[in-house]
This record gives structure tokens, C-alpha cells and sequence, in this order.
């Protein structure tokens, strides 16, 4: 695979983020249900887009969506210099170096654009693969939340992972 191209996202995206959020991985391993509509999706392109919030895409050569990420502001006052992070990868391109592309440049953008100091997450404790990108790019687990999230059918418990920049 070729250096993929990572853009911001746009509205005219949500049914390309529709298409690899409908992957059983993809929705199995975050808080996303199965068979996402394309009208959940284009109205989602909205909360996504706004203000305080900035959602990337990684493209492959020809321009097919291969994987998404993003980071968001938390939103109480005293937490500016904190941000959630999310990201997803379709499929096939999984331990390609795309999460890698899009881990460098959210990590890039956080320290040297919006000076964040702090990005958390939830990953499930069972997503060796996410949480061994996650520890490459400076995150340590700092809690085991219980029978956190609803996966078919059972509850499963969620690493809550965080980097502090230096």
C-alpha cells in the first residue's frame, strides 16, 4: 500500500464513513451499532463537523475512504485542554499502517495546532491490536471499566487509555 492521503472530512463523506461503520469489526470494537443508515450518517456529519471538533479521513490511491479518526474537545470549561479520540480503520487495510498515518497526524495536530495536553479514550480490554497502536503513540491504560458496553449480547469491560503531552 501506498502513503495514504489523509484530508479533513466533509459532509459529502457520510456515505463512504456509513459504508466502513457498517463492518462488523468496526462497529463490534466502538459504541456504534450494527447497519448504520446513510441518513443516521449524513446527519451525524454535522456533530461530527462542528465547532471544537475535527474528523479526519485516510484515502488509498484511488480515493476509496479506508479509515477515519478524530479528536473532540471535552466540554466542560475546565477540560479545554482536553480531547476524546476516536478512529477506525475498514477492514482490509487493518495492520497496514493506517492507523498509523492517522494516529501521527491527530497526535501532530493535537500538540502543535490546538496545544491539547491530554487525549483519552475507551478501547475494549479485548482490542490487542488498537491498544498496542495506542501505547506506540504514548497512551497508558488508566482504568478497567467493568462491564462498560453492550457487544452482542454481553457486557465487556473497556480500557480507558490517555496520553499527557510532555
Amino acid at each position: 500500500m501506498s502513503q495514504p492521503r489523509i484530508r479533513h472530512a466533509e459532509p459529502c463523506d457520510a456515505a463512504a464513513l456509513r459504508e466502513i461503520m457498517a463492518e462488523a469489526g468496526a462497529y463490534a470494537n466502538t459504541l456504534q451499532l450494527p447497519c448504520p443508515s446513510l441518513r443516521h450518517w449524513e446527519s451525524n456529519m454535522a456533530r461530527l463537523l462542528a465547532e471544537g471538533r475535527w474528523q479526519l479521513v485516510c484515502e488509498d490511491e484511488a480515493g476509496r475512504l479506508i479509515g477515519r479518526g478524530g479528536l473532540w474537545r471535552l466540554g466542560e470549561a475546565r477540560l479545554g485542554h482536553a480531547a476524546g479520540l476516536g478512529i477506525t480503520v475498514r477492514a482490509g487495510c487493518r495492520s497496514r499502517g493506517v492507523g498509523s498515518a492517522l494516529m501521527a497526524v491527530l497526535m501532530e495536530l493535537a500538540d502543535d495546532w490546538l496545544g491539547l495536553r491530554r487525549i483519552e479514550l475507551t478501547v475494549f480490554a479485548d482490542n490487542a491490536a488498537a491498544i498496542a497502536l495506542y501505547r506506540k503513540f504514548g497512551f497508558a491504560e488508566e482504568a478497567r471499566l467493568r462491564a462498560y458496553a453492550l457487544r452482542d449480547g454481553a457486557y465487556h469491560d473497556v480500557c480507558l487509555m490517555a496520553r499527557l503531552a510532555a
